[in-house]
């Protein structure tokens, strides 16, 4: 069974004790520690030797997506207890102007593809770009973004068969035309599970909707079907309208 879990930005914005704690009593096995705005990253980082994560077969760190008080060494330096601890580090590519930076975080540094509001990252070519920078570097795949990127999902399959190899963890979410994340549509289900089958089992799935406590396991049921390809869903399965749990 696939690991899954939630990114503690998405549970409880800039409050990773809190998201920590809505899960306590869930079914997971991932989390991805978010520090998505830089001024996140002390404390963060301060607390996470201390953290019970017991319970989680697989811990992240996501990196700042901007760098607004703090220089680019400043993050990289803050983040450097991840080579110690084993944690991968997902970042965002379009915020690397420095690679020497981040080298020193190898194959812990997880690139992940971006949305369209984004200058690089965003297809095949220019992920290959960071990884030619960053040989050692794992992929981070966003289902959001390379959907908004082709609807079809044609570029996210040959992403798939390009940087499986590479594929360290998932996120997965809707995402609206403002870039926020919301709970899993019918189409969003339906185009996840056109590519589930070039996903591994073991690859962990981090979950980015935006969502209260009382509608986790039914998030975890969708992307459960999400990333089950389609031609093993089960009979008789339907997709639920959650509008009333919002």
């Amino acid at each position: 069974m696939r690991p899954i879990g939630f990114s503690t930005g998405a549970l409880a914005l800039g409050d990773f004790r809190g998201a920590l704690a809505m899960l306590t009593d869930s079914d997971t096995k991932a989390v991805e520690l978010s520090a998505l705005r830089d001024h996140e990253l002390g404390p963060l980082m301060k607390a996470v030797r201390g953290l019970d994560l017991a319970q989680f077969t697989y811990v992240s760190i996501h990196a700042p997506s901007k760098f607004k008080t703090l220089t680019e060494a400043a993050v990289a330096a803050a983040l450097q207890p991840c080579i110690d601890l084993n944690i991968p580090l997902v970042i965002h590519p379009d915020v690397i102007r420095e690679p020497s930076c981040w080298a020193v975080f190898g194959s812990l540094l997880c690139i992940e593809n971006m949305d369209k509001r984004k200058r690089t990252g965003r297809t095949i070519s220019e992920l290959d770009q960071s990884f030619s920078i960053f040989p050692k570097a794992t992929f981070c795949l966003d289902i959001a973004h390379a959907r908004q990127m082709d609807s079809t999902m044609t570029e996210t399959r040959q992403m798939l068969r390009r940087f499986g190899d590479r594929l360290r963890q998932v996120h997965i979410s809707e995402i609206d035309a403002e870039g926020h994340h919301e709970r899993l549509s019918l189409a969003t289900i339906l185009a996840s599970q056109s590519i589930a089958s070039l996903i591994n089992d073991d690859v962990p799935i981090i979950i980015e909707s935006m969502i209260p406590a009382k509608v986790i396991k039914r998030e975890i049921d969708a992307v459960r079907r999400a990333l089950t390809p389609s031609a093993q869903e089960g009979a008789g399965w339907e997709y639920r309208d959650w509008g009333e749990l919002a």
